[in-house]
This record gives structure tokens, C-alpha cells and sequence, in this order.
């Protein structure tokens, strides 16, 4: 078992005994093919029978799995039990549920992971949900199945120092890759020759991807570029005059880094960023110190997005129609509370409490009539009394040489 998994398993207990439940129960099958996105924070491997792992308020970590799969976890020495099954899981299942769950004049509460509001807390496939609601019929468990998503996001966003390293090292990746890429860029050179150069580093380098490799990364120059989560173009060429942006984010040891920078590609003897560009660049960052002042533990992530927001409004740009930021961690988009509006497609997730050792973006940008995109995305940590910047932050717009 790897030391970051034996953090993670550590913190687990506490974050279980403080849910109020009787167990964690996190029920998976066929990992391979996907699995649930929590299982790499308390397992090496993966797993092919119908598997249960279960940690308890009480700090006891129990896996029933299939017989193939028990040795390796065993030898893991992560799980304190490792209880193996050849025909069905569900005798053993319950024999274990009985043991860790004392009675206790009250219904058992079993967490489950699903969640109507963050991905990366619903691994808990529907028919595995049936198949486990199965299993408990004709228990004292039936009908005690919980959310966990309080867990799950807990696990993932309450960073050790060891994942807070790991996301360091990313973030350094990633600033390399920028300095390469600038150099790269020239007038004439395509959205989409950058966007090959770019992943041909990250490839040579054995990193991974922050987010779909399809997608990442995103590049734009100029005003016809596509926006959002767009395609680079092989027609679209640095010109002068543009806006050159770039969305990066890499893997490094199994922890991702998801940054912003934009570049201004200077016509032949232009020696400074235009007026317009930096007025842009003023306000974009401007909201970002803004809404990074809000951020301390406690807070509803909903007032760091309404202090951006109105800031950038204040300075005469439309509002951005994303959410400020969001957390990362394994992945670029890593679940759990978010800097978001009040929006209904956000769920509970704006509503949520900073806490304490969370990553975040933040992250917004606007157009710039005939220029393009001018987008920055920093990176913090939330501290006991606000927020540390885990990138160096970019403040002005630099030259892109015409040559």
C-alpha cells in the first residue's frame, strides 16, 4: 500500500465518524472499465467480482471481495479484514454489516456513494445500487442506504501534504510547458500546431491529462476562435493583433494542475500591449483578486463567484457564464464544492463550505472586440485564514514576438 493511500484511508475514519454513519460502504465491480472515481484514493489495483469495502465510525476497515482478488489486498495492508467469497457476496456482506453495525435502537445509516449534485461522489452505478439493495432485503439493513457524497468529497478535496506536493509538481509541469509553447507560437503558426506541439511534450515528458485528452489543450487566437471547450484549428493562425490563450492542464504522480495564460501577438515593431488588451487584463485580474479575498474556510463558495462577478461588471465587462472555480485534485475537475453561482445546474455544490486545505481554480476571462479570448486561471489553497497561491499569477499581458 502506497503512504498517499494510507493518508487517505486514515483521514476516511475521521470523515465517516464525523458523517453520522455506521459505515462507508463503497460497492464496486469490473474496475477496469471504469469503476468508481473514489477508488484510487483507497486502493492500488483494481477489483472484478462485486467487491464491498467498508470503513466504520468506529475505525474498522473490512473488504469482501472475490477469492482472486483477496490476496492482493491483503498483501496491500490497508484493509484490516479481508473476508473472500467464491458464489455470492451477499452472505458475507451482511455477516460483516452485522458485526460492524451494532444495534443500536435507531435505523443502521449505510453511506453509499451517490449524489444527485458532484460527479465524483456518484461512482455508485444504478444496477449496482438495485443489485445492493437486493442483498440487504430481509435484513435490519434494508432500507438504509445514505448518501456518502459528504465523505466522498472530503476524501477528495481535503488535501494531505502529500497531495499538495503532487499538485505543486503538476503546476511546475505545466509553467514549463507554457514558457515552451510561447517560444513555439509565431505569426503564422495554427491553434492546432500548437495544440500537437504541446501534447508531443506532455507525451515525452510521461505526463498525464487534467482532463479529456481530445480537449486539452485548449488553444485560441484571435476573435474567430472557437469558444469554450473548443477544438483547436488547423485554419485559425497566430496574426497580429491577437489574443493568444492557452488552457492547460497536466498529470504528475496522479495529481493535476489546471492554469490559464494569454500572450499578445505583437505586429512588426509594436513594442507594447494595447490599450484595450490591458484594460481587459486589469479587470480580468482584478475580479480575481476579488473573489480570492472572499476565500477562507467557512464560507459558501456562491459569495467568492458574487464578488468576482460584480467586480468585473464594475469595470465594464459582461459576466462571465461559468463558475468562478473549482476544485482540484486527481483530476482538473475534481467534484466537491465550487466558487459557482446560484444556478440550478450547480445543485448544492455553490452552497457548500470552503474548508481548510481544499485546491481551487479561479478562473474568468472576456472578449476583447477583434483581439479574441483573454482568460487567466490561477490555482490556491485554502488556508485557516484565506488563501495561498499555489501558481504565480500572471498580471499583465506579455509579447509574443512577431518573429
Amino acid at each position: 500500500m502506497s503512504a498517499l493511500i494510507a493518508e487517505k484511508l486514515k483521514q476516511a475514519e475521521t470523515l465517516v465518524a464525523q458523517s453520522g454513519a455506521d459505515v462507508w460502504l463503497t460497492f464496486v465491480r469490473e474496475t477496469d472499465e471504469g469503476g468508481d472515481p473514489v477508488l484510487p484514493l483507497i486502493l492500488d489495483g483494481g477489483l472484478v467480482w462485486q467487491s464491498a469495502l467498508m470503513v466504520s465510525a468506529r475505525g474498522e476497515r473490512v473488504a469482501v471481495v472475490g477469492s482472486y482478488d483477496a490476496d492482493p489486498l491483503k498483501a496491500s495492508g490497508g484493509w484490516q479484514e479481508v473476508i473472500p467469497y467464491v458464489q455470492s457476496i451477499r452472505e458475507p456482506l451482511c455477516a460483516a454489516l452485522e458485526r460492524l453495525i451494532p444495534p443500536a435502537g435507531r435505523p443502521p445509516k449505510i453511506a453509499v456513494n451517490y449524489s444527485c449534485s458532484d460527479v465524483k461522489a456518484d461512482g455508485l452505478s444504478h444496477g449496482m445500487y438495485l443489485l445492493l439493495e437486493e442483498y440487504l432485503r430481509g435484513t435490519r439493513f434494508a432500507g438504509c442506504l445514505v448518501s456518502a457524497e459528504e465523505i466522498v468529497m472530503g476524501l477528495r478535496g481535503l488535501k494531505t501534504e502529500t497531495e499538495v506536493g503532487r499538485i505543486r509538481a503538476a503546476i511546475a509541469e505545466t509553467m514549463r510547458l507554457f514558457a515552451e509553447a510561447a517560444a513555439f507560437a509565431k505569426i503564422g503558426v495554427s491553434e492546432r500546431a500548437v495544440y500537437r506541439y504541446v501534447q508531443e511534450r506532455i507525451d515525452a515528458r510521461g505526463l498525464g491529462y487534467g482532463w479529456n485528452r481530445a480537449a486539452n489543450p485548449i488553444v485560441n487566437s484571435g476573435p474567430d476562435s472557437m469558444a469554450g471547450h473548443g477544438v483547436p484549428s488547423d485554419a485559425i493562425t497566430l496574426a497580429p493583433g491577437h489574443i493568444f490563450h492557452m488552457d492547460l492542464g497536466v498529470v504528475k504522480e496522479g495529481y493535476s494542475s489546471d492554469i490559464q495564460r494569454c500572450w499578445y501577438v505583437a505586429a512588426p515593431g509594436e513594442q507594447t500591449v494595447p490599450d484595450d488588451v490591458q484594460r481587459a487584463m486589469a479587470a480580468v485580474t482584478g475580479a480575481i483578486s476579488a473573489g480570492a479575498a472572499v476565500l477562507r474556510p467557512g464560507i459558501e463558495g456562491w459569495r467568492a463567484d458574487e464578488a468576482a462577478r460584480a467586480c468585473l461588471k464594475e469595470s465594464g465587462y459582461p459576466e462571465y457564464m461559468h463558475a468562478l472555480g473549482h476544485q482540484v485534485g486527481r483530476a482538473a475537475h475534481d467534484g466537491g464544492a465550487i466558487l459557482g453561482p446560484r444556478w440550478e445546474r450547480y445543485g448544492s455544490t455553490p452552497f457548500l463550505p470552503i474548508q481548510k486545505d481544499q485546491v481551487y481554480t479561479v478562473e474568468l476571462g472576456v472578449n476583447v472586440a477583434g483581439r479574441g479570448y483573454l482568460g487567466i486561471e490561477e490555482m490556491v489553497l485554502i488556508t485557516e485564514d484565506g488563501c495561498e497561491w499555489l501558481t504565480e499569477r500572471q498580471l499583465i499581458v506579455p509579447l509574443l514576438p512577431a518573429i
